[in-house]
Formats: C-alpha cells, structure tokens, sequence
C-alpha cells in the first residue's frame, strides 16, 4: 500500500483529448499506466475479503448476489473442477443489472489445434498450425534459460475461436463455419450458467484471447449472438488485468475492476450489451511470478465421471512459464435460441465469405495483426 500512496497518476487529473469519449479517457489513461507510477485504488478488487470493496469511487456499487445453490449439485461442480455452489462469493455492481491447471492446459494444448481457428492462420499454412504446442513446449519449458530466443508459435497467439467460428471481417456467426465445441468447457459453462439462473444454457460459440503484458482488448459490445437473452461467460487465468464496464453509449464512464486468475464474469440481462474493454495487463510485482491460486494442482481423488483431469508436471512446467508473462481468458456464448436458426441471407453472405483471416481486436504492441 506504500507504493500506492506514493503514486504521482491520478485519473481525476487527466485531461480529455478533443473528441475524446468518457470511456476512452479511462481506458488510456490505464493503458498508458505503469506500475508503481498510477494509483490503482479506483479500481474494484474481488478478491478483496468478503466485501469486495476498494476504496475508490467505485466501491459503492458493489453487491452480494444470490446463486441457485441447489441448481448445480457439489458432484457436478467437482466434476468440472469446481467448489461446490454453496462457497462461491458472486457480486454484482448496482447500475448494471447481472480447477485451474486443466482449463490453462486445455487453452494452449488442446484447443489451440485444428480443426478450431487461430490467429494465426492468417498468415501460416493449416500444417504449419496443426499443433502449436509441440512446436512451442520446449522453447518455453527452458524459457528462463535462453531469454534471447525467438518466441514461440503459442506466444505469438492471441485468439482461438470454438464452435461456431466468429468472423472478424464481417463480425458474424455462420452455420456454415462451425466444429464441435469441446464438451468439457461446455460442461463447466452450462454448471456456471445455472448456478446464475440461467437454466438450459447452451455453449455454442467460444472465443479465446491470450494475452501478453503488451495487450490491450479495445472498447466494444459483444452483440452478434443472435440471442442476447442468455449470458456471457468469460473465465480469467494468469496475470490479473483491469476490466472497465460501461454503459450503452461510449459517453459514460465506465467502471474499472481486476480480474484475477479463477476469476468468473457472468454478463446477462442489462449488462450484456454494455461496452466493456481491458486496458492492461498488470505484471506481478514481484517479476516473472504465478498467482499464488496456481500453484495447486488438481486433487488426484476426482470423480470417475469427471470432466477435468490431473496435469502432467512436464505439461504444467510448460503452461507455468506461459502464465509468467501472459493471462488467457475463455467466453463461453450461446448463439441462437431454442429452435431458432440463422437467416437465410446471412448463411449466403457467409457462404462467400467464409475465412478466419480477419482482424483481431486483440491488440499488443508488437502484433502485426491490429
């Protein structure tokens, strides 16, 4: 807290740009931010006792919220590597209505493979991409060794899409462009999905963003599901980052709050189609480190039937020196309603222009691709 006192950046002192919106002001000015050197007291932290309160402006808005306790039995929490519903801490912001090794391991080694799409297929054949993490495993389990090398194909990754594959030129979804959605991570999002009310909940489409400590994701509004009436579910590992949530125009300033590793964030209702963004990426204090909730690994007692399996320490060797410098977060969606299909004209729009290679808008300042 020393360090924090004696922090010289204020956002009450910054100065808007012209043309500047509200919500832009606050996501530059924790962009540009650098530890030790901006006060990061206005941002709301979760994990802070029960109470979860900062002791920024933004710390009133904070609430406790109800979960359906009795809607996910403990043996299905367990099974998708949970704590049973009953030793959740859920919170809400008034003003907007609304185990860990397995899911790191599965984002970089198994979802990262064909046939789902990557970032990277922009610019590489589908043999090239076939496994990137057989061809990235060795470079980083000796990282430490050899700073100087070149990165690895996983370190030059910054999304993977699941399911029915986002289009990032025209920003739709397709019936025509879909793979099998894994059933572990639709398993644990349909577990979340119910203990927050939502029944019945259906995982269809998934996109994840792996970040560096350069990376930034721009403001927008996650609308081309074509039922808004289900959740957004978005799971955090790593390195923490700030979250600002905003209303529904840009003009509004937004809230900002850290997202942590284990972290769950349940956008519904009113809240699903606020504009939101992550302006930075915070490295731990103390150099290259792991949150301390990574450091336990899966019980070897899990159920028979479970969904989450033990990691290799030759797998998590690997996966702990990604997270070092890196967060990887996984949102989990629901496309379309129970019955509902894709209109006609956009399933003959997709049909001509069916391709991955489109812009991400997950941004580090080393990426070529903006």
């Amino acid at each position: 807290m020393g360090k924090m006192a004696a922090a010289v950046g204020s956002v009450a002192t910054l100065a808007a740009e012209p043309g500047e919106d509200a919500f832009r002001k606050l996501f530059r000015f924790y962009r540009q931010s650098r530890p030790g050197t901006v006060d990061l007291g206005g941002v709301i932290d979760f994990s802070v006792a029960h109470a979860a309160r900062g002791t920024g402006p933004g710390a009133h808005k904070v609430v406790k919220s109800h979960l359906n306790v009795s809607s996910v039995s403990d043996h299905d929490a367990y099974r998708a590597g949970l704590q049973p519903v009953s030793k959740w801490r859920a919170y809400g912001l008034q003003g907007y209505p609304g185990y860990q090794w397995h899911w790191v391991k599965q984002c970089l080694k198994l979802y990262s493979q064909k046939p789902n799409v990557c970032n990277l297929d922009k610019h590489m054949t589908t043999e090239e991409t076939q496994d990137l993490w057989e061809q990235s495993k060795e470079c980083l389990r000796y990282k430490e060794v050899n700073k100087l090398r070149p990165r690895s194909l996983l370190e030059k990754l910054r999304w993977v899409t699941l399911g029915y594959h986002y289009n990032w030129d025209n920003k739709k979804y397709s019936a025509d462009h879909y793979t099998p959605f894994p059933s572990d991570l639709a398993f644990l999002s349909e577990q979340v999905a119910a203990a927050c009310g939502f029944q019945g909940f259906r995982a269809e489409a998934g996109i994840l963003n792996y970040y560096r400590l350069d990376s930034t994701l721009g403001i927008h509004v996650d609308k081309s599901e074509l039922d808004h009436s289900k959740p957004l579910l978005s799971f955090s590992f790593g390195q923490s980052a700030i979250f600002l949530l905003g209303g529904l125009k840009r003009d509004e300033a937004p809230t900002p709050m850290f997202l942590h590793s284990g972290d769950i964030m349940v956008m519904s209702g009113f809240s699903r189609l606020l504009n939101h963004a992550v302006p930075r990426v915070l490295p731990s204090l103390e150099g290259e480190s792991l949150p301390c909730c990574l450091e336990t690994p899966l019980p070897a007692d899990l159920p028979r039937d479970s969904v989450v399996e033990p990691c290799s320490v030759e797998d998590w060797q690997v996966c702990a020196s990604y997270l070092k410098t890196a967060r990887v977060n996984m949102t989990v969606r629901q496309v379309l309603a129970i019955g509902q299909d894709f209109p006609l004209e956009l399933m003959e729009e997709n049909k001509r222009d069916i391709t991955p290679e489109g812009s991400c808008h997950l941004d580090d300042e080393n990426s070529q691709v903006k």
